[in-house]
Formats: C-alpha cells, sequence, structure tokens
C-alpha cells in the first residue's frame, strides 16, 4: 500500500505520524511510503533519516496526498488538509469529531474512511490514546507549575512547599491516563494532592501514591470544595469518542481564588470545565475571573521528540494491519475506531454527539 505520513500544520504543533524506524518496518513489509518534506524536523527527524531507509520524501503536501491511499498524521485535518482529502483515503489519526461538527460533516462530504487514534479500543483500553495522555497529564503538571509563578500571572505558590511553608493544593478530576499521569507527578513534587474518580480501583491506585494524595468519589459537595480550594484544577475526564460533560461550572470557576490555574486536558474533547475554550500555543492562556486557564488541544506538540517516538511505537501494529488488505476489517479494535465511512458516521458516540 502507499502510505503517506504529511507534515503536520496545526500551530506549533511538532509530531510526526511515523518516525523513519517506523517507516522502515513499513518498508521492510513491501509498502511504499512517502514523507512530506520536512514532516519530521521538530520532531529530530530531518528528510536524509527517512530517505536513508527507503521512504520517499516528496516537496509539498499536494503531491504527498496525491501519491498516499493511507494518510498517517497526528492531529486532524484542518482546512489546508481537507481539501486535499479524497474518498479513496484512508485517514488514520487523532479526531475528536464529537467536539466539532464542522469537521465531522466536512469528512462525511469527501466520502473517505475516517478511523480516530483515540477510539480504537483494545480490551477496553484506548492504546492509542494512552500514551498522548501519559503525556499531557504530566505537561498538565508542568504548566500549571510554572504559570503559578507570580510572573506569569499565578499567586506565587510553590507547589512543594517547604519546611515551615503550606503545600500548594492540586485538585485533578479523573485518574486515568491523564488524570493519574497529573497526579503522580504533583504528588512527587510535594503538592496536596485531591483526586476524583468513579472507580474504585483507581482511586486505591491515586491513594497508593503517597500520603499527600485523597482519592475521593465525586461527590457534589467534595468537588466544589476542591475546586474553591485548589490552586491548580486539572480537568481529565474523558468518555472515549463523545464529548466531554462539564463537571465544573462556570460558578464554581469564579470561586477560585485569584492567581489560580486551570488545566483542562479534556479539551480536545469539548473540555470538562465550563470556561474552557480552545486555545493553541500561539496563544495558549486566557484569563477568567482572575483564574488562569491553559487549554491547548495538542499539549503534547510541546515535546515532539519524546511523543513522536511514544505515538510510533503505539501506532505502528495498527498501520501494518490496516495496509495489509481488507483482513484489518476483521479486527474489533479497529473497528471500533471507524468514525466515518462513505459518508456515514459509525461511531456510536459521535453519533449521539449529532443526535
Amino acid at each position: 500500500m502507499r502510505i503517506g505520513v504529511p507534515k503536520e500544520i496545526k500551530p506549533l504543533e511538532g509530531r510526526v505520524g511515523l518516525i523513519p524506524a517506523a517507516c522502515a518496518d513499513l518498508v521492510r513489509a513491501g509498502h511504499s511510503l512517502f514523507v512530506e518534506q520536512g514532516a519530521g524536523l521538530k520532531s529530530g527527524y530531518p528528510d536524509a533519516a527517512y530517505s536513508a531507509l527507503g521512504v520517499t520524501v516528496v516537496p509539498d503536501a499536494e503531491q504527498l496526498y496525491a501519491k498516499a491511499e493511507f494518510i498517517v498524521k497526528v492531529k486532524e485535518p484542518i482546512e489546508a488538509d481537507l481539501r486535499l482529502l479524497r474518498a479513496e483515503h484512508i485517514l488514520f489519526c487523532y479526531l475528536h469529531l464529537a467536539a466539532s461538527r464542522a469537521l465531522t460533516e466536512r469528512l462525511q462530504a469527501i466520502g473517505l474512511t475516517a478511523i480516530a487514534f483515540e477510539t480504537v479500543e483494545q480490551d477496553g483500553t484506548l492504546p492509542l490514546l494512552a500514551p498522548m495522555s501519559d503525556i499531557a497529564g504530566r505537561l498538565a503538571i508542568q504548566v500549571g507549575t510554572h504559570l503559578l509563578h507570580q510572573p506569569q500571572g499565578g499567586k506565587g505558590v510553590l507547589l512543594g512547599g517547604l519546611p515551615g511553608v503550606e503545600r500548594g493544593k492540586v485538585t485533578v478530576i479523573g485518574a486515568g491516563q491523564a488524570g493519574g499521569n497529573a497526579a503522580a507527578l504533583a504528588a512527587a513534587l510535594g503538592a496536596e494532592v485531591t483526586v476524583f474518580d468513579r472507580k474504585r480501583d483507581r482511586l486505591e491506585v491515586m491513594r497508593a501514591l503517597g500520603s499527600n494524595v485523597t482519592a475521593l468519589y465525586p461527590y457534589a459537595d467534595a468537588l466544589e470544595q476542591a475546586v474553591r480550594e485548589a490552586d491548580l484544577l486539572v480537568g481529565a475526564v474523558l468518555i472515549p469518542g463523545a464529548k466531554a460533560t462539564h463537571v465544573v461550572s462556570a460558578a464554581q470557576v469564579r470561586s477560585m481564588s485569584p492567581g489560580s490555574v486551570i488545566v483542562d486536558i479534556s479539551v480536545d474533547q469539548g473540555g470538562c470545565i465550563e470556561t474552557t475554550r480552545p486555545t493553541t500555543y500561539a496563544a495558549p492562556t486566557y484569563d477568567v475571573g482572575g483564574v488562569l486557564h491553559f487549554c491547548v488541544t495538542n499539549m503534547p506538540g510541546a515535546v515532539p521528540h519524546s511523543a513522536s517516538q511514544a505515538l510510533s511505537a503505539a501506532v505502528l501494529p495498527y498501520v501494518l494491519q490496516l495496509a495489509g488488505g481488507s483482513a484489518w476489517r476483521q479486527n474489533a479494535a479497529l473497528v471500533k475506531g471507524i468514525n466515518v465511512e462513505a459518508g456515514t458516521l459509525c461511531h456510536p458516540a459521535v453519533q449521539a454527539a449529532f443526535a
């Protein structure tokens, strides 16, 4: 199969769909690989690293999309990508369609097969979302720690505290991959961490992080108090394929003290905090009632070398299956990943979002 890896064009996105080592394995399997010029540069992979392994480097997106049958990229297509996609393409990337009716309708109109990384489901897990969730969770704490600095507009709190100095308070909503990683890093920094989740097994894992971690069921009163007292609030709610539910209201955000920080990791799916709106790394933050919000929709794009390595390792086995003929349609994990095909919405959560 002819597989194309375009250059990501979302603002300040540095990841690449497949690193050279992954392309080399596909070449060995008999496939033709095309990579757009400069696609891997921000991840630390020059064009020569691809061409040395039998990959054809093409000069622009137009040629890349024209040559390829199967497009492997990272982020959802934007206008410059959409005008080059054709009905015969298979598109494999993050889509987050429940948060975007406009993109959903464009993909339906094109008529292609669009398989979303975030809805490929294997044995109850989301293997292609997990590595980016790990990174986003850790970045939420790194970014939040920086934004709490007074020169950034924060309240000037050192999360870990010091002898004789109270610890900073971190509230994490959701203890899955992203929230769990956020809680673990916040706990390691020495912050006072409160984590909410509905699943007892996840609460047990969070509690085991240390004596500075409290793991709770999200009763309304407990959640409201933890939001109000938080120096850093991390939203990490995920319903696979579905638009995120607002679990923190605008009124609760207004109850937080000035200089507090919110990082909503679930912004890709619409956000779990009412005051969330999508931002990019070009202008990553905004203020609501004195509370600084960071809601970048491609958080792992800030660490493209690490993120591209993690993503390629997760994606490659599925790319090999998709490129191997129609047999992939017997793979339940990949079939669950289909969001749009021949103009039809296929994923139940996406269907429900636009019902």
